[in-house]
């Protein structure tokens, strides 16, 4: 009983990060999405130019559809973020047994292996959302009036299969970005722990271990992240993308490396660690107070 009400507890605890960290680090997303469909179309090299497109939107559509996509990311990042917690504490148990670190810390290797396989379920199992979103945040509210829309539309005029499109690259990429970020997170308690004495680190020593793991992750996952929002957005903006080395050789002719496959980096070295920080301390408290208030409940009984 005791285990499932643990499980219970990592379900509760992944959904709770995701309303602080993605609702309020979407603006960052949509400037940076917006930024890389005019540098793709040649009509800027600047970033002061992606803050111009903010103010036209603005003046156009109002305040709110900055954070157009909102939605769409709620849908999509809630279930993620249970399931990848989830997952990655029982990846995290398994994994444990197996090497014989049952109760304890886990090794380097186990525990990169823990975060990769954690993200890589989550992201098969949430992918069509994730596609959603994509062409959600780079494309005029007339043209998707909502989620259902979307998924109508696109089934409609390119087939169940495009809602899959960009999905290899995905995995590939979030195989290092889960595995290093969940990692990193891990390593950082461990070694505070190890040099302070004290198993918990407090809030802002979370959140500085969180944004570390969201840097270093999101830093060394990003080309292939590039790929998979040029894949996904191929159908709106009058590219074919193949495969994803025809995809990276062709950003690489047109763009260059850096312009290319880099390209809104700087804007995602402002959201991700801001994300990631937050979701990390978010599900570490929550799981903590729920364990709390799971200890009052066996206590009064």
């Amino acid at each position: 009983m005791r285990s499932a009400s643990n499980r219970q507890d990592v379900r509760l605890t992944g959904r709770s990060p995701v309303h602080l960290s993605h609702t309020g680090v979407l603006l960052c997303e949509w400037i940076r999405s917006g930024w890389e469909m005019l540098l793709r179309n040649g009509k800027s090299r600047s970033q002061r130019e992606a803050y111009r497109l903010i103010y036209r939107t603005y003046l156009k559509d109002g305040f709110f559809s900055l954070w157009r996509g909102n939605s769409a990311t709620m849908v999509r990042v809630i279930p993620y973020a249970a399931i990848q917690f989830c997952a990655h504490e029982q990846y995290k148990r398994i994994l444990g047994q197996y090497y014989g670190f049952q109760g304890k810390a886990l090794t380097p290797v186990p525990r990169l292996l823990a975060g990769s396989l954690a993200g890589t379920t989550a992201a098969m199992l949430t992918y069509p959302l994730d596609m959603v979103r994509a062409r959600m945040a780079v494309t005029p509210k007339e043209m998707y009036s909502n989620i259902l829309h979307v998924f109508v539309r696109i089934s409609r005029e390119e087939g169940l299969k495009t809602l899959y499109r960009g999905f290899t690259p995905t995995i590939l990429g979030v195989i290092p970005y889960a595995g290093l970020s969940f990692f990193t997170y891990e390593t950082l308690k461990k070694i505070h722990a190890e040099r302070t004495g004290c198993s918990q680190p407090y809030s802002y020593e979370r959140l500085a271990f969180g944004a570390c793991a969201g840097l270093i992750g999101q830093s060394a996952s990003y080309p292939l992240d590039v790929v998979r929002r040029r894949m996904q957005t191929a159908g709106v903006t009058g590219h074919t993308y193949g495969t994803i080395a025809g995809t990276m050789r062709e950003i690489v002719v047109e763009e260059g490396v850096v312009r290319g496959l880099y390209k809104g980096l700087s804007m995602n070295w402002v959201k991700g660690p801001i994300a990631v920080g937050i979701s990390f301390t978010t599900f570490d408290l929550t799981q903590i107070l729920l364990r709390k208030f799971q200890q009052l409940g066996y206590n009064g009984r």
